[in-house]
């Protein structure tokens, strides 16, 4: 395997350290603030600015962080004029708010106040709070979004109290195999492994005379080549007024299997996942065309503002297209297969930024479709989790929009739920997501068959484990029950005008209808 041309041992050791801090929600309390642990950036903050703010409410939050920050010892300056605007037309997406990112520093001498350490963006907001003896919903952390096949997040990887019980990694009975949720990490019980697939391809019809396909959506890590994924199906590279949208650097993990890892031989965790995803759609609606947007790499994980950049950049493109304004084009459905979760989840203590985001889109008539995750709780996840969910305790109302569908994971008989799969009342459906089978870039790695034995010239070997040369996999994740609806409901919105899209009560009645296909689960509790 070849790695970018350029690459240096430096520039793989940095790739391989996991970006993000893991919230210890103990710091700092703040009476009325009740916290949770999350990931994030402990050196950046984002503030959000509505343009009909009363009372210079931004103003007024950054004042507080500043004095917060300085309690500290630390300086906090505004490093984006406008996270979701830099460099575009200034009436874009005018119902949404603006985003200003803030980045955290220790001065070069110590002064006044606190001995300087690290930057904490935690203290400070909750050093703020104190000060405006408000929850500041406009001003927040950065996180750290992971996309997360089952058992790979590397946030909840780590846990100690887990991931080393004695009495439950050497059970004697089962010997060392994987038990619980590790058990789908396995091979040939839902773990990644190459699987032959000998059945037709996809059968696409004809463009169709008088309208155009449905278009879905893929944030995730890009698609790599594979014959059912042509150019002429997939868009690799998607633009707003001529700039790229998402990541566009040469660490690319749906060419390169093993950019991080320190050359260990093993495919990194992520790499070929959004041409898995890819393949799914193509199974699901043969018709649709579909936009492969980048926004993270090898490890899985991804900046806040990284994905809130190209998230409100592509619900422009449709705005446009809708609106009939220029550089536009249309998305029916939006496959987002990755989140995190929120410190503060609660009413009035988060900030509704993507809530926004996502609700511009569904006005719009995109059907937002997003996996559950996998780590086996209840604890709801954004942005999975933000709508109206019976009882739910986030401050969001019923709308009149299209909806947000998030999706958990059914075993492969669709007759129970997989064990990884996040469940509760914010999940509304859960599609087949372990042991499904998808396309794969040709990927190979270091792991070699067990035995080889040639007769003459012919080889023979049992199956090398990770020679993704046949071009599919099989691989268990919410990430891949989300795409699986995603691409029926796509199927279904069909003789789309050219000039347009469904109307909103077509786009439900295809949802409603996918919806109902997969097999009823009791509400939860």
């Amino acid at each position: 395997m070849e790695h970018p041309r350029g690459w240096s041992w430096q520039d793989r050791a940095e790739g391989s350290i996991a970006r993000g801090a893991a919230l210890d929600p103990g710091v700092d309390p703040v009476e009325g603030i009740r916290a949770f642990p999350t990931a994030y950036l402990p050196d950046r903050m984002l503030i959000t600015e509505h343009p009909d703010d009363e009372n210079g409410a931004y103003d007024r939050d950054l004042k507080a962080l500043m004095e917060a920050a300085g309690a500290f010892g630390w300086r906090l300056q505004v490093e984006e004029d406008d996270v979701l605007r830099a460099g575009r037309r200034p009436n874009t997406l005018p119902d949404v708010p603006g985003l200003h990112r803030a980045r955290l520093t220790t001065p070069d001498e110590p002064g006044a106040g606190e001995s300087p350490v690290a930057p904490d963006a935690w203290r400070v907001l909750q050093r703020a709070r104190k000060i405006t003896r408000d929850p500041m919903p406009r001003a927040g952390l950065e996180h750290v979004l992971a996309i997360d096949p089952v058992g790979l997040n590397p946030f909840t990887r780590t846990n100690p109290f887990t991931r080393t019980n004695p009495f439950t990694r050497s059970n004697p009975v089962r010997g060392a195999g994987a038990v619980g949720s590790d058990d789908y990490m396995e091979p040939g019980r839902g773990g990644r492994q190459p699987i032959a697939w000998i059945g037709a391809a996809p059968v696409r019809t004809a463009d169709p005379e008088t309208g155009r396909r449905a278009v879905v959506a893929v944030l995730d890590t890009g698609c790599g080549a594979h014959e059912w994924l042509p150019d002429s199906i997939v868009t690799r590279t998607v633009e707003l007024d001529g700039t790229p949208i998402g990541l566009t650097g040469a660490d690319d993990p749906e060419v390169y299997p093993d950019l991080y890892g320190q050359l260990d031989g093993e495919i990194d965790a992520v790499a070929g996942h959004g041409t898995f995803i890819a393949g799914l759609v193509r199974q699901t609606a043969p018709d649709a065309d579909i936009l492969s947007i980048r926004i993270a790499g090898s490890l899985g994980v991804v900046d806040e503002t990284t994905f809130l950049r190209a998230l409100a950049a592509v619900v422009e493109l449709h705005r446009r297209f809708v609106e009939g304004a220029e550089g536009g084009r249309p998305i029916d459905v939006l496959n987002l297969s990755l989140g995190y979760y929120h410190e503060t989840p609660k009413d009035g203590q988060f900030s509704l930024l993507l809530y926004e985001l996502l609700r511009t889109a569904r006005r719009l008539g995109m059907v937002v479709v997003c996996s559950a995750g996998n780590d086996a709780i209840d604890r709801p996840s954004f942005p999975a989790s933000l709508w109206a969910w019976p009882g739910a305790d986030n401050g969001l109302s019923t709308d009149k929009a299209v909806p947000l569908v998030s999706v958990g994971a059914l075993n492969p008989s669709r007759r129970s739920l997989a064990l990884f799969s996040n469940v509760g009342p914010w999940v509304r459906v859960f599609a087949p997501g372990a042991a499904v089978v998808s396309t794969t870039p040709a990927f190979t790695g270091g792991t070699q068959a067990v035995t080889r034995d040639d007769v003459g010239d012919l080889p023979r070997e049992t199956i090398d484990p990770d020679d993704y040369r046949g071009g599919f996999a099989a691989w268990s994740g919410t990430s891949f029950a989300a795409p699986y609806v995603a691409g029926k409901i796509a199927a279904r919105l069909d003789d789309l005008p050219h000039d347009g899209c469904a109307p909103a009560a077509v786009v439900k009645k295809a949802t409603d209808a996918v919806l109902k296909e997969l097999p009823p689960v009791a509400p939860f509790g």
